[in-house]
This record gives C-alpha cells, structure tokens and sequence, in this order.
C-alpha cells in the first residue's frame, strides 16, 4: 500500500490517508465512552434540618443548641446508563467545574441504576453507623443508653461519614469548654469514617471543594492523603484542614478557634 501511495500526487496521498483517520474520529464522536461525567453537588448542614427533618436527632443523653455549619459534601455524576460522547468528554475537560472520570472509578462494574442506588444506600446507612460509634467512642458514651438517628435523604454513599461524627460530637461536647465546636463559622469537609474513627480518602475532592466554596464554608477538612487533589482546582477564600482521624478533625477545629496552629495542605 505505501509503494502506491508514494506514486500518488502529495495531496492525492494525504487525502487517502487521512480518511480512516477521518473515519475513527466521526465513529469516536459517535460511540459512548466509557467515562462519566461529574460537577459540584448540593451540601447539607448536618447540625440543621433537611427538608424539614434533622439530620441529627439524639436521645438518652443532654444535647446542645449549636450555632454555625457543618457541611458534607457531594458530587453528582452521570449514571452508568448515560452515554458519554467525545463532544461532552472534550467540553468537560476543559472546564474546571467538572471532572471526567472512568466509570469503575465512580460505580460497582457490572450494575445498573438501580442496583448502584441500592448499594450507595447501604453504603450511606454503613456510613452512619461508623459515624456514631466512632462519634460516641471519642466522646466516651454509653451506645446503650444514647441513640443517634442520621437521617439526609436522597443521598448515597460513605463520604460524609466524618461530618456525621463531628456533627454527634458538637451535639453532644461541642469544643469541650462550652462553645461550638465550629466556632459559630461554616465548616465544610469529606470523607469517611470507621468505628475506630479513622479517616478515609472519597475522591472527587476538587468538585466538592468548589461546592463548599459556593454555600459559603470557609474551612474545608479533607482527608490527608487526598490534599493534593483538593489544591488542584482550590476556590479562593477557603481554607484546607487535613485530616487522618476524628480526634485529629476535633483537635484542628479547636486549634482554629484559639488561633493556634493547625495543619494545612
């Protein structure tokens, strides 16, 4: 084929072998791609009410009257039936409130919508349980005789399981002298929680940095080893806290307050 085309005319040749590439393009444009689609998602303040429920109920045990936010944070993705073209992926990629992401990074392979909904609910109830023993273990309470109900509908997933905590323990402690554990400000962060109150990376951290940001948080807590990620794309105006563990996220957010030192990313 390359002896006759050198025979050819140069732009007679060009023409020839640009078309398959040609051909690849207009089928790549066509055909899904197996990536998704992500942007910032809504936040929930887990010390208030969402949609008219609070999120955190306590009994068994005296509870604060707190002030300022702790927000958890989300990131909406297209679900694993939606086709993602090349036009989108292009279009995406180039803005900095979205991300493109492998789709085994973001769903269980081989499930559909509604299986991954299902499995996001049971990560959220495991999510919510972490959160409350690890909450009540830092605290030193009796999880037989104090009760913690979490309730935040339509929201799936284990990334708020460390708000979860933070939020039972300004419930119940605040900052440990008598005022919030927020300091009266907006505190936002991510990440997951074991029952030993270890904290975990989530990803999509520069997504959910941007949505802190817009819903007025001026402290995020991120899961340390995902501090790199959440610089990449860091809104102005908001502070990063890096965090490893519950005690850790307590410790920051009283150091905070008293104007001591605290990590950064």
């Amino acid at each position: 084929m390359l002896s006759r085309l050198t025979r050819l005319p140069r732009p007679t040749a060009l023409a020839v072998c640009a078309a398959p590439v040609l051909a690849l393009f207009a089928v790549a444009a066509l055909a899904p791609l197996p990536f998704a689609l992500a942007r910032p998602g809504m936040t929930a303040d887990v010390l208030g009410a969402q949609d008219g429920k609070q999120v955190i109920t306590i009994t068994g045990a005296p509870v604060r009257a707190t002030t300022g936010q702790l927000r958890m944070t989300t990131i909406v993705a297209t679900g694993p039936s939606v086709d993602v073209g090349l036009g989108d992926l292009v279009d995406s990629w180039f803005r900095t409130d979205r991300a493109v992401l492998p789709k085994e990074a973001v769903y269980p392979t081989g499930k559909n919508d509604e299986e991954i909904e299902k499995h996001n609910l049971e990560q959220m109830q495991d999510s919510q349980d972490a959160a409350t023993t690890a909450a009540l273990r830092f605290l030193r309470k009796d999880p037989r005789t104090v009760k913690v109900t979490l309730s935040l509908a339509d929201v799936g997933g284990p990334s708020a399981g460390l708000l979860f905590s933070l939020g039972i323990v300004d419930k119940l402690d605040g900052n440990g002298s008598g005022g919030d554990l927020t300091g009266g400000t907006s505190i936002a962060g991510t990440g997951t929680i074991d029952d030993d109150g270890t904290v975990g990376a989530v990803g999509g951290v520069a997504l959910k940095t941007q949505a802190a940001r817009r819903d007025g948080a001026s402290v995020f807590l991120v899961p340390r080893a995902e501090c790199a990620d959440a610089r990449a794309e860091l809104p102005a105006g908001l502070r990063l806290i890096p965090v490893t563990t519950l005690s850790g996220a307590v410790d920051s957010l009283r150091a905070l307050q008293k104007g001591g030192p605290v990590p950064a990313c």
